[in-house]
């Protein structure tokens, strides 16, 4: 297929499943293709959890696959496409479960990463790829895309309208506004799906201790009620000697986006919430 494109497509189908990170990182392509393209339809073929949050960007189809369907959700999904064929597919997950997606997505082109970028033979799946970038960031990985396109100007926008409930819920547990000249909140999103990559509760404690003796911090630990949060949580205030909130477990993920938005800082490893902060323009210690 020739690339860049001569002309706007009527529609486009974005596909990346997971992770909540990663599918933040995604908006910004969106972004972009909508402000170049204001007449283009949207489609993102997107993770049953991570929908739970971008289905807020308004004019834009979600269908979602749950990965633990296995071939029946590939086979509901293509029941729910109806024989439709997208003018291009960006493929902008480099798994072999994405690619078992990716093949029953009828696409013109099917845009995926370049040969050293296309792990698990993304490459056997698309009929396209972005140039050559090396070590990259994601975010920058995924802006190939774009350019691939002929749409050169990538935009770091996010910008996801959340709901009032979401809201209210923030402003209950962080009334003051950020920058107003108090000192705020501290969030302390402990655990990333690895392990490996988690610091220790001791740690942790010790963090948000120093915060609310010495600079009048908030401390409020958020989480998902994954076992492994629920265990941190409870070992982060049993070290802390200040008090702290624990809000692991208690909250979706557009009242935590809303919540970071109010937030000063973010303290977490490298997981999604740390990704949707950098979305609310709040700072992360990571």
């Amino acid at each position: 297929p020739m690339l860049p494109l001569d002309k706007p497509p009527e529609h486009v189908c974005l596909l990346r499943l997971s992770a909540i990170g990663d599918t933040c990182n995604v908006v910004p392509v969106l972004r972009t293709l909508q402000r170049a393209w204001p007449t283009t339809r949207f489609t993102w073929i997107i993770g049953r959890i991570e929908a739970r949050l971008m289905s807020l960007i308004p004019e834009v189809e979600f269908i979602t696959v749950d990965k633990r369907d296995g071939l029946a959700g590939l086979r509901a999904l293509r029941r729910t496409l109806g024989g439709r064929r997208f003018d291009v597919l960006l493929h902008l997950q480099s798994s072999l479960r994405a690619s078992a997606v990716a093949a029953v997505i009828p696409a013109r082109i099917k845009l995926g990463f370049d040969r050293e970028r296309s792990r698990e033979m993304q490459w056997l799946f698309t009929n396209a790829r972005i140039a050559t970038g090396g070590r990259e960031h994601v975010l920058d990985g995924f802006r190939g895309f774009t350019r691939a396109l002929g749409v050169p100007d990538f935009e770091l926008r996010w910008d996801l309208p959340l709901p009032e409930s979401a809201l209210a819920y923030a402003r209950a547990l962080i009334p003051e506004e950020r920058g107003d000249g108090r000192p705020g909140t501290l969030v302390i999103s402990a655990c990333s799906s690895h392990a490996a990559r988690n610091w220790l509760p001791e740690r942790y404690a010790a963090v948000a201790s120093h915060a609310v003796r010495h600079h009048g911090l908030r401390v409020i630990l958020a989480g998902g009620p994954a076992p492994i949060e629920r265990a941190m949580a409870d070992a982060i205030v049993r070290a802390c000697p200040e008090p702290i909130r624990d809000q692991v477990g208690k909250d979706t993920l557009p009242e935590l986006l809303a919540l970071l938005a109010r937030a000063r800082v973010l303290l977490a490893p490298d997981t999604g919430p740390a990704h949707m902060a950098t979305m609310v323009g709040t700072q992360v210690i990571g």
